[in-house]
């Protein structure tokens, strides 16, 4: 999940970096004011650069966007609540710009900005080609603005799953001694006292042969001094 949402982020970031060298001329018709003529051929000059540079950029961009694209879909796959609403609203933005990009920007630049008439930067700029960078600049900035709530609802998503994650590790309460019950602690203690009792009665019972087996016992041994007297007398009785 998270390899996927990196990927995501990167293409995503990649395309909003390439709208963004637009800004060389979208800066100039619409945060500008008045716009003057030398602002709208210095944007028409960006615009034919772009359209008569290398086709294989436009496929470039085009595998991106169908990388990122299905990237997202297959986000979807698993039917999560979090996947439906951040990756679905990611998908909506995302086709949104790409639908936009294809369908408007790329067919203008390659049919208006093709050649240019003669000019100098004074020269009045013909309507129709005056028309075409204003509508370049505003598709440029809708699809940028559309690009950075995908990485924003992306940010959303991974804050969420964070969140998530650290609920879990909260479920796992550790009981402290404090926490035990009174009952519980009452039911130990007596249990504890029962088994003392039993012990030390064990004990004691245990310990009387070892204190009656250690008593003194008398002395049955026979002197010397009393056996001559008795052989004395036997011999002179024999």
């Amino acid at each position: 999940m998270g390899v996927r949402a990196g990927f995501v982020v990167c293409v995503t970031s990649f395309l909003l970096g390439a709208l963004f060298t637009h800004w060389i001329a979208d800066s100039l018709t619409l945060w500008k004011s008045p716009v003057t003529e030398e602002h709208l051929w210095t944007a028409a000059s960006y615009y034919a650069i772009l359209a008569n540079g290398p086709s294989e950029l436009v496929y470039l961009l085009v595998v991106i966007a169908g990388l990122g694209a299905t990237t997202i879909l297959w986000s979807l796959h698993d039917l999560r609540a979090d996947n439906i609403m951040f990756d679905g609203g990611s998908v909506f933005l995302f086709m949104t710009t790409v639908i936009m990009y294809l369908n408007s920007v790329v067919p203008s630049i390659s049919s208006t900005f093709k050649a240019l008439p003669p000019h100098t930067l004074a020269t009045p700029i013909p309507r129709l080609l005056r028309e075409s960078i204003l509508e370049l600049a505003s598709n440029n900035l809708i699809c940028s603005v559309a690009l950075t709530g995908v990485l924003v609802l992306q940010a959303c998503r991974l804050w969420v799953e964070q969140s998530e994650a650290e609920d879990e590790d909260d479920d796992f309460v550790v009981i402290e001694p404090e926490d035990v019950p009174k009952a519980a602690v009452a039911t130990a203690s007596a249990s504890g006292t029962t088994s003392t009792g039993t012990t030390s009665g064990n004990t004691s019972k245990s310990r009387r042969p070892a204190s009656s087996s250690g008593t003194k016992t008398p002395d049955l041994g026979i002197s010397e001094d009393k056996v001559k007297p008795l052989l004395q007398a036997r011999v002179l009785s024999n």
